[in-house]
């Protein structure tokens, strides 16, 4: 059976960036497995279970799986798992990924097996951003050269304050378009399409939620398994 490691963040995902590509992989039948950092639950963005931010089916179909997914509610610590066994590693997104999943060492070292070695890496949204701290086995960036799709500054300028203070009073510590570019990615973000899913080798990079399912379809083709019937 086709598994996939999702590493998800503890500091806040966004919903529909984690549920649409689990419950898609899922229903195709890849068996999923969570870790986080330090193997406690992942905690979900409030607003991407707001109904005024994201819709009411959006939000009561995240809120629902949060709640009640077994993977979601005892994750695997991240340091505990060998990435190098799963045909695929997920990163949902999330600005609370910028202060745990970008930074973990134990998360660089899954992205870079997954891109290096026999499987697939999806990263979706500000996850993008581990990118930028992430080295192959040479130690080169892994994403010089490489074109990418991502969480853009035209979108993080509605977000943010002048201070780059987030809604909820915390500071963004970078952002991530800068920060991809900056290491040499070959970066577009596609402003002008509504979905926004790039793939380059073993890495596929994802713009945001709308781009959320196209995403999971698209590992799904990388990974030569036939999408669920709508």
């Amino acid at each position: 059976m086709t598994r996939a490691l999702f590493v998800v963040t503890e500091e806040g995902y966004w919903g529909e960036e984690c549920i649409e590509p689990l419950q898609t992989l899922s229903d195709a039948g890849v068996d999923c497995t969570i870790a986080t950092p330090s193997g406690n639950p992942p905690v979900v963005d409030e607003r991407s279970v707001d109904p005024d931010e994201v819709g009411e089916e959006m939000a009561r179909r995240v809120a629902e799986c949060d709640a009640n997914d077994e993977r979601l509610n005892d994750p695997e610590p991240l340091a505990a798992v060998d990435a190098g066994e799963y045909d695929a590693v997920v990163f949902p997104g999330g600005h609370g990924t910028e202060w745990d999943i970008n930074q973990d060492r134990h998360a660089r070292t899954a992205l870079r097996e997954a891109v290096e070695g026999d499987g697939k890496a999806l990263v979706v949204c500000h996850a993008v951003g581990i990118l930028a701290f992430t080295r192959d086995s040479a130690g080169d960036f892994l994403a010089t050269g490489r074109d990418v799709t991502g969480f853009p500054n035209a979108w993080e300028e509605g977000i943010v304050d002048d201070h780059d203070l987030m809604p909820d009073g915390r500071k963004l510590p970078y952002w991530v378009e800068d920060e991809v570019k900056a290491v040499g990615a070959n970066w577009d973000a596609e402003l002008d399409a509504d979905t926004s899913v790039t793939v380059d080798g073993d890495l596929v990079t994802a713009r945001g939620p709308p781009s959320s399912h196209e995403a999971a379809l698209t590992l799904l083709e990388e990974l030569g398994i036939e999408a669920p019937s709508a």
